[in-house]
C-alpha cells in the first residue's frame, strides 16, 4: 500500500516571504515548567485547518510519493519506515513539535532537483521521531539521502525537556544534502525567530548544546561566503546576509518580543532602525517567568510601546486600527514606502502555542492551543495531541479560500475580524472581552480536565484518548457558537456606523421594540481636521 504525503497548511508556514513567527520558552522560565513554543503561519494563500495522521505499521518495501506543498507537483519517492507516529498538526504523540520560519538566503543554494522541501521534512520527521535530538538526526539524514529542495529555513524543534533552533540551507542544484547548525536553548531562556537567520557564531566543541554539518564552514569558504578563522564563522552572515528587510520586517518582531520580556533589550532599537550593527542575541533571560496567557499576548503583538507601534498616526485612522492591509511595500509618485510588519494582523492564516509537559503522560501533556486568522482576535482553543478526530471547524475540506463555510473556524473568525476592522477602536473592546472570557475558562478548567484524563489513562489509554478527543471537539464547538453570536451582536450594535445601547450583551429598547437611544460617534478629531485641510470651507455650515 502506498501512502501519499502532501504538505498541507495545517502543518506548515506560508511559502511567501516574511511569513511565520516562532517564540521558544525554556522549561525553567515558564510558570508551570512546560516547554512552550509558538508558531504563526502568515499568508493570504493559506487556509487554517488541522491535519491528523494516525499511527501506522508499514510493509517492508513501501515507499511514499512526495509532492511539493506549494507547487503540488511530484518530487519523488522516499522509503517508508516500519512504524509511524500519530501526528496532530505540528506535534506528534511523543510531544515533539516542529515549526519553522523561511528566510530564503542565497538563492543559488536551492536544489531544484531535491525530493524533500521543508514541509515534507517536518511531516516525515514528526512521523518518525521520539525526541528533539532524534528529530535533528532524522531531518539531516533525510536531506542527505534525498536532497533538500527549499531555500533557507529556521526550525524550532521542541520536546517536553528541550528546545532547539536549527538553521538549514541547501547546497545548490543537483547537490544532495544541506549545511546546517542546531543550538539548544538554555532552559532558563527565551528565544524567537521570524524569517531571518538568527544563529551567528557558535561553539565548535559542545555537542550537548550545539550540532552542525561537518562542512558548514568549509562549504562557505568554497563558495566565497566566508574568510577568517573557524571560531569567527557566523552562519547567518554567510548564508543569509543582512538587509533592510531582515532588520525591519523580520528581526523587528523578535526585538519587540524581547523588549516586553526584558527592558535591557530596548538598547537594540538602533539596530532595528539601521543605526547600529550590534545584532540581537540569539536568546535572553526574561525578567520573570512567562505564563501561557502572556505568551498568547506576545502572539498578538503590534509593536506596542515601541517607535514601530502602528496603533496611531495616519495609517491607523479613522478608528485607531492596529493593522495595515497589504501590500507591505507601496509607491507614490515614484518613491517607495513600507508598512511595519508586526506579529499579529490580517496576514495570519493560523497560529498556535504548543505546550509540552514532561510530568504528564504524553497524550495529556501535549496541547496545541490553536487559533485561526488574525491572532489579535482569535481564540486559542486547547486541542490535545490525544485527539483522534479533528474538530469539524478545523477539518480539512470544510470550506476553502474560495468557499465560505458557516461551520469553518477560519471563515467565522475572518468574518468577525473583518467586521471589527471597520470600527476598530469601538468593536475591538467587545471582541477582546469575549476572547478573554473563553480563554480564561479554558485555562481555569485545565486542571480538572487533566486530572480526569490521568485517572482514565491509568485504566486505559484509549479511554483517556476518547475523553480528550471529545473535550477538544466540545470546546471547539462552544467557541464556534459563541463567535457566531458575537458576529451577530456586532452587526446589530454597530449597524451603519451607529452604536446601539446595550447592557451585558442585551440591547436596551424603549419598551416598544425600538432602540432606547442610538449614538453616532463619527470620526476622530484628527480625521475631521484632514477633511477641512483638503476641502477648505466646502462643508462649513453657514452662520
Amino acid at each position: 500500500m502506498k501512502r501519499v504525503v502532501s504538505i498541507v497548511s495545517a502543518l506548515l508556514g506560508a511559502f511567501t516571504a516574511f511569513a511565520g513567527t516562532n517564540i521558544l520558552v525554556g522549561k525553567q522560565c515558564s510558570t508551570d515548567g512546560s516547554t512552550l513554543c509558538t508558531y504563526s503561519a502568515d499568508s493570504y494563500y493559506l487556509y487554517g485547518e488541522l491535519t491528523h495522521y494516525p499511527k501506522a505499521q508499514h510493509s517492508k518495501y513501501e515507499k511514499i510519493d512526495i509532492y511539493g506543498w506549494d507547487t503540488h507537483g511530484y518530487q519523488g519517492k522516499v522509503e517508508q519506515v516500519p512504524f509511524t507516529n500519530e501526528v496532530l498538526g505540528n506535534m506528534n504523540e511523543h510531544q515533539v513539535c516542529i515549526t519553522e520560519s523561511t528566510w530564503g538566503g542565497r538563492p543559488e543554494l536551492v536544489d531544484t532537483s531535491g525530493v524533500l522541501d521543508y514541509g515534507n521534512l517536518i511531516t516525515l520527521t514528526l512521523q518518525r521521531c521520539k525526541s528533539a535530538t532524534d528529530a535533528i538526526q532524522i531531518m539531516t539524514d533525510l536531506v542527505n539521502e534525498y536532497g533538500y529542495r527549499s531555500s533557507g529555513e529556521t526550525f524550532t524543534i521542541a520536546d517536553p525537556n528541550e528546545l532547539w533552533i536549527m538553521e538549514m540551507i541547501g547546497k545548490g542544484p543537483d547537490i544532495k544534502g544541506a549545511v546546517w547548525v542546531a543550538m539548544r536553548l538554555p532552559d532558563d531562556c527565551v528565544s524567537a525567530h521570524a524569517n531571518h537567520s538568527r544563529i551567528t557564531t557558535f561553539p565548535l566543541n559542545d555537542r550537548a548544546n550545539c550540532r552542525y554539518s561537518k562542512d558548514v564552514i568549509s562549504f562557505a569558504r568554497e563558495k566565497g561566503y566566508f574568510e577568517g578563522k573557524n571560531k569567527e564563522f557566523s552562519f547567518s552572515d554567510a548564508y543569509d546576509p543582512m538587509s533592510f528587510s531582515a532588520r525591519r520586517f523580520c528581526d523587528s518582531r523578535v526585538w519587540s518580543v524581547f523588549t516586553k520580556l526584558s527592558p535591557k533589550m530596548a538598547k537594540y532599537q538602533d539596530y532595528i532602525l539601521g543605526k547600529s550593527d550590534e545584532r540581537l542575541p540569539l536568546w535572553i533571560k526574561p525578567e520573570k517567568k512567562i505564563s501561557l496567557k502572556e505568551l498568547k499576548n506576545l502572539m498578538r503583538d503590534h509593536f506596542e510601546g515601541t517607535p514601530l507601534a502602528i496603533d496611531s498616526g495616519v495609517g491607523s485612522e479613522p478608528f485607531g486600527a492596529s493593522y495595515r492591509y497589504a501590500p507591505r511595500e507601496w509607491e507614490v509618485d515614484g518613491t517607495k514606502y513600507f508598512n511595519e510588519n508586526p506579529i499579529a494582523g490580517p496576514h495570519n492564516a493560523f497560529s498556535f502555542i504548543a505546550q509540552m509537559r514532561s510530568w504528564l503522560p504524553n497524550m495529556v501533556g501535549g496541547v496545541l492551543w490553536y487559533g485561526v486568522d488574525d491572532a489579535t482576535f482569535t481564540v486559542y482553543i486547547p486541542i490535545y495531541i490525544a485527539t483522534t478526530e479533528v474538530p469539524e471547524c478545523f477539518r480539512k475540506g470544510n470550506g476553502s479560500l474560495l468557499e465560505f463555510s458557516w461551520t469553518s473556524a477560519y471563515w467565522i473568525f475572518n468574518w468577525v475580524a473583518n467586521l471589527t476592522y471597520s470600527r476598530y477602536k469601538y468593536m475591538s473592546k467587545d471582541v477582546l472581552k469575549i476572547q478573554d472570557e473563553l480563554e480564561r475558562k479554558f485555562e481555569d478548567n485545565l486542571e480538572v480536565v487533566e486530572e480526569a484524563a490521568k485517572s482514565l489513562y491509568t485504566k486505559s489509554p484509549d479511554f483517556a484518548a476518547r475523553f480528550l478527543t471529545e473535550y477538544s471537539q466540545n470546546q471547539s464547538y462552544i467557541t464556534m457558537e459563541r463567535w457566531k453570536k458575537l458576529g451577530e451582536f456586532l452587526m446589530v450594535k454597530y449597524c451603519d456606523g451607529n452604536i446601539k445601547r446595550e447592557r451585558g450583551g442585551v440591547f436596551i429598547d424603549n419598551g416598544w421594540g425600538v432602540p432606547a437611544g442610538i449614538s453616532s460617534p463619527g470620526y476622530s478629531d484628527w480625521f475631521y481636521k484632514q477633511i477641512i485641510e483638503t476641502t477648505g470651507d466646502k462643508y462649513k455650515l453657514p452662520q
